[in-house]
């Protein structure tokens, strides 16, 4: 790892924090979690940092978990107020994304870099495009989930999210818009699920890193690392509060495409990373 000066240490602490006001705001205003854009920011930061490019994304999927856990909470309890969380499909979803995580995490730590980037990129632009063109065709109101579309929805939702070090709210919200809830409701639970995954995910990520593959990158444990967790979390905890209160000030149309078009640009942006790796 490379030695910087003072200006470039500046300059990454800036980027830093100004990523994580974005992604606090986000993951209170859509549910998301926060780590569709924590990674991608984590994993500029470990670049400028010189990190092993073999493990720099395993780094920023891992930390970015570990950010998610006190995001989500706050954003599940500033959405509580507004009685905006389905804890019975919560609990319901527990155990399966917990199978999902493990499978998950296995193929994380087995997975180069390069896939990975392009993994992001690819499901970042599916459900953004599912959120600009074909949220109008989802169901008015809600209908009831099988107990076999949750537990093999929580396996996948489970398992994909650790891959995009998310907390599920980019597959989360579509799956409960398509069977017709409300998109505050779905974005409230998907907070909540968000907490189960970020847990699950940051345990994992840290066994995988710690003893799978032993690693040691510095001032990391396993695959998380601390100084991205210690810049990350007091701003995200702030901002998502703020956005959870934005969400039932906005309209429920402009929230949907606001969310399609943000997936979008950040598949785009980790396209060309990939790109520029491979």
């Amino acid at each position: 790892m490379e030695t910087l000066d003072i200006n470039e240490i500046i300059n990454l602490l800036f980027v830093l924090s100004l990523a994580a006001s974005v992604a606090g705001f986000m993951a209170g205003l859509l549910g998301v979690g926060g780590g569709i854009i924590i990674v991608p920011a984590l994993y500029y930061a470990f670049t400028v940092l010189d990190f092993d490019i073999a493990t720099r994304m395993h780094l920023s999927v891992g930390t970015s978990l570990a950010i998610i856990i006190p995001t989500s909470i706050i954003s599940t309890k500033t959405h509580m107020e507004y009685d905006a969380v389905d804890f019975k499909l919560i609990k319901s979803f527990g155990i399966f994304i917990l199978f999902g995580v493990i499978g998950g995490t296995f193929l994380a730590v087995n997975l180069k870099t390069p896939a990975f980037v392009l993994f992001f990129s690819i499901m970042a632009f599916i459900v953004g495009l599912f959120f600009i063109f074909f949220r109008e065709q989802l169901l008015k109101n809600p209908k009831m989930i099988s107990d076999s579309a949750k537990n093999i929805s929580g396996v996948i939702i489970g398992f994909i999210s650790v891959l995009l070090g998310i907390g599920g709210g980019s597959l989360m919200v579509p799956f409960m818009r398509t069977f017709g809830y409300d998109i505050r409701r779905s974005i409230g639970t998907a907070a909540g699920v968000g907490f189960l995954i970020a847990v699950f995910g940051t345990v994992t990520m840290i066994t995988g890193g710690k003893i799978v593959d032993n690693i040691s990158t510095p001032y990391s444990f396993g695959y998380v690392n601390l100084l991205g967790f210690l810049v990350f979390v007091p701003v995200t905890m702030l901002m998502a509060r703020i956005g959870a209160k934005a969400v039932y000030k906005i309209d429920k149309n402009i929230l949907s495409k606001i969310f399609g078009i943000f997936l979008i640009i950040v598949s785009i942006r980790s396209f060309f990373e990939y790109l520029s790796i491979t």
